[in-house]
């Protein structure tokens, strides 16, 4: 196994007080990575070896990892995470900053792009949430995807489970069983990757993030329509979480996106290919 470089962890106070922390890995030109959930940034690693070509700066989101817990609950809504982005930015210096976001985290980036366009020199988003832009992925678009994976050992189980959670019936166990349609691979990294993932969670965090009032996709969508910075998107082929076509219905709301898919990827793909997701996402971020 590939061993990681030991995080720098930094601390700075968001507008309302708030300890917020940081992991930088890597030397070079900054990275701001969002991590998804909403959770730390713990699970990104050094994205597959990236770290080789950008400091990567991660934050842990308030209330999650290393980050305090503000005293109002509710600023863990997404819309309001966006001044902790520009109070980092602040902290760091920077006037303008590349922003790479995974997953859920997409949905604060764009809605940072929306409110400080002129703050982001560009943006990179991987495996990308589609809430804040208000796309829909149906549930037979995951059936779909998810029968590229039928040669499995696993598929059996994981699809009755899967046909649950689409009908609406989804129990726990259910959520559990789906779990290897997230990874291209589904070995004890993976095993492990998603079993860290799940003791991290916030169910505090987590509700309150996409609550009522946190997004208003048509003005997200007229943002994003007047986005001039440089943006690539990452889809992994077998991902249910952020399938191919609906990465690429996004990519299509910018004036001028690049969009790669990586082929047998899941929703980590720096986890399924390291090299390969290096080779794609560095070729964008410098």
């Amino acid at each position: 196994m590939r061993q990681l470089p030991l995080d720098d962890v930094t601390t700075f106070s968001a507008h309302d007080g708030t300890k917020l922390a940081y992991r930088t890995i890597g030397d070079g030109t900054p990275l701001i990575c969002l991590p998804g959930g909403p959770t730390d940034s713990e699970y990104l690693g050094d994205l597959g070896g990236l770290g080789a070509h950008r400091q990567l700066i991660r934050l842990d989101l308030r209330g999650t990892g290393l980050s305090g817990v503000p005293e109002d609950p509710t600023s863990y809504r997404c819309d309001r995470l966006v001044d902790d982005i520009e109070a980092l930015r602040e902290h760091l210096g920077l006037e303008r900053m590349d922003l790479l976001a995974h997953c859920a985290g997409a949905n604060l980036a764009v809605l940072f792009a929306g409110r400080h366009p002129e703050r982001i020199s560009s943006l990179a988003l991987i495996t990308p949430s589609v809430r804040a832009v208000g796309l829909t992925i149906t549930g037979d678009l995951r059936t779909e995807t998810a029968r590229l994976r039928r040669g499995e050992p696993w598929f059996p189980a994981a699809f009755r489970a899967l046909e649950a959670v689409v009908a609406g019936n989804a129990t726990d166990e259910h959520w559990t069983a789906v779990a290897p349609f997230s990874y291209g691979r589904w070995d004890t990294a993976a095993q492990a990757h998603q079993a860290a993932g799940d003791e991290r969670m916030n169910g505090e965090v987590v509700a309150a993030y996409g609550a009522a009032g946190a997004f208003d996709p048509d003005a997200a969508r007229a943002a994003l329509a007047r986005f001039t910075a440089p943006v690539f998107l990452l889809a992994g082929e077998v991902d249910l979480g952020a399938p191919p076509r609906t990465t690429a219905a996004f990519a299509r709301l910018f004036p001028d996106a690049e969009f790669v898919v990586q082929a047998g990827a899941g929703h980590f793909p720096w986890l399924d290919d390291a090299d390969r997701f290096v080779t794609a996402t560095a070729g964008f971020v410098g």
